[in-house]
Formats: C-alpha cells, sequence, structure tokens
C-alpha cells in the first residue's frame, strides 16, 4: 500500500482522527457507496454556526477512511455553511495522493455524506 498511497493518506487510515460518535451531534449522516460498498457516518456537534466537533465511523477501504478522517480535520471551526462548500479538489489534494479514476468516489463519499447531512440540517432548521 506504502507504493499507492502517500504518507499522509496511510497516516490518516492507519490513526484515524475524530471517529468515533458524538453524544451531543447537531448533524448526523451517513451515506455508502453503492459500487464498493464504503459506507461513511458524519456527526457534527455545533456552536451556533460553527463546526464545534467532528467524528466519523465507518467501513471502507483506505482511501475512504483517510478522507473521512481528513475531511473532520477541515471542518472543524468552520462555518457550517462553509464546511457544506470544501471543493472536491481541497479535500483530494489534502490527501497527497494521486488516487486512480476508478477510486475518487472513495474518496469523496465523505464528502458527499457532509454536503447531505447539512443540506437536511438546513431544510429542518
Amino acid at each position: 500500500m506504502a507504493n499507492l498511497y502517500s504518507e499522509v493518506l496511510l497516516d490518516h487510515f492507519r490513526n484515524p482522527r475524530n471517529f468515533g460518535r458524538l453524544p451531543d451531534a447537531d448533524i448526523t449522516y451517513e451515506d455508502f457507496n453503492p459500487l464498493c460498498g464504503d459506507r461513511i457516518r458524519i456527526e457534527l456537534e455545533l456552536n451556533g454556526d460553527v463546526v464545534k466537533a467532528a467524528r466519523f465511523q465507518g467501513d471502507g477501504c483506505a482511501i475512504s477512511l483517510a478522507a473521512a478522517s481528513m475531511l473532520t480535520e477541515l471542518i472543524v471551526g468552520v462555518r457550517i455553511d462553509d464546511a457544506e462548500l470544501i471543493s472536491n479538489d481541497l479535500l483530494l489534494s489534502s490527501l497527497q495522493s494521486s488516487i486512480k479514476p476508478a477510486r475518487i468516489n472513495c474518496a469523496l463519499l465523505p464528502l458527499e455524506v457532509l454536503r447531505s447531512g447539512v443540506r437536511t440540517h438546513t431544510r429542518s432548521a
């Protein structure tokens, strides 16, 4: 695996940041990639409109779990409206790996979960 992925990606896979549950989550959303079976759940605790804490859980490949870990680091302290606007390119470049086109959906699953969770929260607020 070390030849395929960057040290950043492997570190987030082996030592995921913010893995677990938030007992008082304001936003919870889970989805899966039907093509490969990866499943990611993201939970956010808000302080007003700012992400106070972010956690994730999931079952998936190294790419999807590392991307979820990286994403939780990117969004803590960010306004919820801005968190939803994190670009695909920002998340992909943060992983510092050359991810093959067939695996891009793995890397972007956590971001899609975040976006869907924020949209669901915004509609219900």
